[in-house]
């Protein structure tokens, strides 16, 4: 078993102590027969579990060959309008040819560093040098062709300058490194101009090719819009309608001298491409791939996965353990107010029956007891619903006989 920390060990052991001390002295504050003992004593198992996890233990799972091809590559691509007419594969986008030949260059020379190049009116490096290969198919898969109602006519040449600066910082920057320059277009120029020369460039080039797309007989080209289009399944920004010349759909012709020209003045070598036609790529030079160094590296099969569902099963305990107790505190919440209710009975004084309450020993006056009088209408003093006459002269005569008598 090996192991792969995601911090130093060191680290890893301070991260964990501090929580690991407080859980530890919990316990040992706890007697044995404490009831949550076992509850810590899973925490301070959770607690071990994590730390397994960050030290990423695994196994051996074998080795393979890896090759790294210590180059710098240059893609010039075309993005002129050119460059979507219908006659790769038939009547596929010449674009597509493109991007299928960029693919098999990033699968030819793994570990090489990519840089993207596209012209069109203008010369753009949309990605610098980087061993990214999904970075560079990223910048293809969103490369639009240039818009046509704004196109004035390009030159296939345009980017040579560019091409130079960029070669020559790279060959500033590593030397040890070789180069090579990989040219995709039609070669077809709309510049009125003459196509200048890629020979400044040449002296930093150590191998490369020009690639050639279109046919001799020509493709119809759609409109660009420079907003990727729909339903073709492809990203090239073409328009619904095709773009006419006198009345019939113009057509856009391979230029294979140019191209030819081209890879004369780089010192590489030119291939007409076809869909049908596997590309043919040159070796990458020598004195910069290096095989030995490669070597083997070994695959390692991760177990951390295995202490990541014991520590689910531990976290899945203490969730269900804290659910309980929030239900029977919700269920004793419920029943304290109605074991503290007074029984309606204990409220209300006992009255004798044929006792008026202001005859013998009064209790003591109990607060809110004369509301409770006025309430029940008896034992109090104030206004009274006026008494019968039959009443009234038997109250006086009462009054008499007691006066006599005492």
């Amino acid at each position: 078993m090996i192991l792969q920390p995601v911090l130093h060990p060191v680290l890893l052991v301070l991260l964990c102590a501090a929580p690991a001390v407080l859980v530890v002295r919990e316990l040992v504050r706890r007697g044995p027969a404490s009831p949550g003992r076992p509850i810590w004593a899973l925490r301070l198992g959770m607690l071990v579990v994590v730390f397994a996890m960050l030290l990423r233990p695994g196994i051996p799972g074998g080795t393979s060959q890896t090759l790294a091809t210590d180059t710098d590559i240059v893609i010039v691509a075309d993005t002129t309008a050119s460059i979507i007419a219908e006659d790769w594969d038939g009547d596929r986008p010449r674009m597509t040819g493109v991007r299928a030949d960029v693919q098999a260059i990033v699968d030819e020379y793994p570990g090489a560093r990519f840089s993207l190049i596209s012209f069109d009116a203008a010369a753009q490096q949309r990605l610098p040098l980087t061993t990214d290969a999904t970075a560079l198919m990223s910048s293809l898969d969103v490369m639009l062709p240039e818009i046509t109602d704004q196109s004035r006519g390009s030159s296939i040449s345009i980017a040579n300058r560019m091409l130079t600066e960029v070669l020559a910082a790279a060959a500033k920057a590593s030397p040890e490194r070789s180069r090579m320059v990989f040219y995709l277009g039609d070669g077809e120029q709309t510049a009125s101009q003459e196509p200048e020369s890629f020979a400044s460039s040449a002296k930093y080039v150590d191998g490369g090719a020009v690639l050639g797309y279109g046919t001799a007989e020509g493709g119809p080209m759609k409109r660009t819009t420079g907003r990727p289009s729909t339903g073709s399944g492809t990203q090239d920004g073409a328009g619904g309608d095709y773009i006419e010349y006198q009345g019939e759909r113009a057509l856009s012709v391979i230029d294979e001298d140019n191209l030819q020209r081209i890879s004369e003045q780089l010192g590489v070598e030119y291939q007409h491409r076809t869909a049908d036609a596997a590309i043919e790529l040159p070796d990458a030079p020598t004195s910069t791939t290096d095989y030995a160094s490669s070597g083997e590296v070994g695959n390692v099969i991760e177990l951390y996965w295995t202490a990541a569902l014991v520590l689910l099963a531990m976290v899945a305990v203490e969730l269900t353990r804290a659910t309980m107790l929030v239900t029977r505190l919700r269920g004793l919440t419920s029943q304290a107010p109605a074991q503290a209710r007074v029984p309606e009975a204990l409220e209300r004084p006992q009255v004798q029956q044929g006792v008026r309450p202001e005859q013998g020993p009064r209790a003591p006056e109990a607060p809110g007891g004369a509301e409770r009088r006025l309430e029940w209408g008896v034992g109090i003093e104030g206004p009274q619903a006026p008494a019968s006459p039959g009443a009234s002269r038997a109250s006086a005569t009462q009054r008499r006989h007691d006066g006599g008598a005492s």
